[in-house]
């Protein structure tokens, strides 16, 4: 019996070069291009292909080839971050798109039309979110939604979400390898009428301003909270990034919201009970009295770093405007963080980052892309200062309203936030069981194969 999917023709090698050639170049326009998102259907069309190719480990190891051509160039600072140890991270993002080029050839084996489409997306979907949000080295950036966080394209995450949309051009792209095209047809056009269902009704308007700084001084900090506030009189809420302070919040700091009767949301380090050294990397509230009326610390401390430990829990702040939530930089790139201020009633996110200029304009460009993705899912205005750019101002919609360029050191922005009532997209339930379905999927499989070995074995002559 051949190995080949019986629902498919094989791929001769040649023609397999020729589509992952294609998916590579569709990948690096859907990233680079301006309007070029929707390209990638294209890249995950032609790794689809793939699974025609004669061996599930052919088909593995030519999509890993690919997947490290896609994510090596856009990822080029991990070399300049982690060293030598950013090639194991190439490595590491290339696997998942491999497993699932090796998942999907079992499942045309079994299957084929529309039910082998759905199944070979529902691996897609389940591979994503795990990678993204799951395990430890959990990276969801260069994920097929964040390509098309431009506009017009982003209108997908307005209730699909980020890996529903995912869901979508995988199950596209499967159904062009099955030629299911009635189907796709069908499917694309009911996500499209989905997609563009908004909500979040405006209850009330925050005017924030905020000023870039990588690690300033006291002295220096204290003179652009000065310009900022000269500039910006009717600011409700002034915001500076993640880590301005070493240390917890200085008392001139405090001084300084208490002589100008403002708001400022500033990020320090939050010492953690037990001493040795051990703190939180927390964004704090500074009120016009001077006193710390809310805190929050980080919940996903980036791996490798000093970061300070993870957040043991997380709240929204009930200010005068409304239920804000506080994502702190690395934050923003998970659902699972967000999720939970969203279920909490927060009504804007505002988000202290710090990028170190030293990481290079790919890394600021790519880390924009989050918060508009996040804004069109759930429906939340998001106001985002960046330690030395992009800052943002991000609306209901996914459309940067105001925004600081890189490098941009002391470059301030100010935006009318708009507090709604957010909601959960449609992938908060799904994309979770679809990481349950396709573990057990891959645990048949790897059953399956244990138990054929066995049998021939006991099959053999002593």
């Amino acid at each position: 019996m051949s190995s080949v999917p019986v629902a498919l023709s094989p791929l001769p090698a040649w023609r397999g070069v020729l589509y992952a050639a294609g998916a590579v170049a569709c990948f690096h326009a859907a990233y680079l291009l301006p309007a070029g998102g929707f390209l990638i259907l294209g890249y995950v069309a032609g790794l689809t292909q793939l699974v025609r190719l004669a061996t599930p480990r052919f088909a593995f190891y030519a999509a890993l080839l690919t997947a490290l051509l896609c994510v090596a160039p856009q990822s080029a600072f991990f070399y300049g971050i982690f060293g030598p140890f950013g090639v194991v991270l190439w490595t590491v993002l290339a696997f998942w798109t491999a497993l699932y080029v090796a998942l999907a050839h079992a499942v045309f084996r079994r299957w084929r039309g529309p039910v082998a489409a759905v199944l070979a997306a529902t691996v897609w979907m389940g591979l994503e979110y795990f990678r993204s949000e799951l395990y430890y080295l959990r990276f969801s950036w260069l994920n097929v939604g964040y390509a098309l966080s431009d506009a017009p394209a982003q209108i997908f995450f307005w209730k699909l979400g980020m890996y529903g949309t995912g869901f979508l051009v995988a199950f596209l792209a499967a159904c062009l390898l099955a030629r299911a095209y009635k189907t796709a047809a069908a499917l694309a056009l009911a996500a499209f009428g989905i997609g563009t269902l908004h909500f979040g009704a405006v209850n009330s308007r925050l005017r924030v301003a905020g000023v870039q700084m990588e690690s300033p001084s006291t002295d220096r900090l204290l003179t652009n909270l000065d310009h900022l506030a000269a500039a910006n009189p009717e600011s409700d809420l002034l915001v500076v990034s993640e880590y301005t302070c070493n240390g917890p919040i200085p008392e001139k700091v405090k001084a300084w919201c208490r002589d100008h009767r403002r708001y400022l949301v500033i990020g320090g380090e939050d010492p953690a009970p037990g001493g040795n050294g051990a703190y939180y990397n927390a964004a704090f509230v500074v009120g016009p009295d001077g006193g710390i009326v809310f805190k929050q610390a980080k919940s996903v401390p980036i791996q490798f770093f000093k970061d300070g430990l993870p957040a043991p829990e997380q709240q929204v702040w009930d200010s005068p405007w409304g239920r804000l939530g506080i994502c702190i930089c690395y934050d923003l790139s998970y659902r699972r963080v967000t999720d939970r201020l969203v279920a909490l009633g927060a009504q804007a996110l505002i988000v202290p980052t710090m990028d170190v200029e030293s990481w290079g304009r790919r890394e600021h460009e790519l880390h924009r892309r989050v918060a508009r993705v996040r804004a069109a899912e759930y429906c939340l205005p998001i106001f985002r200062v960046a330690s030395s750019g992009f800052s943002q101002a991000v609306d209901c919609d996914g459309f940067e309203s105001a925004s600081a360029p890189f490098p941009g050191d002391e470059a301030t922005l100010t935006a009318d936030l708009a507090l709604a009532e957010g909601a959960r997209p449609l992938d908060t339930w799904l994309a979770p069981a679809t990481s349950v379905a396709t573990a057990g999927w891959l645990g048949f499989l790897i059953f399956s194969a244990a138990r054929r070995r066995w049998r021939s074995r006991r099959a053999r002559p002593v």
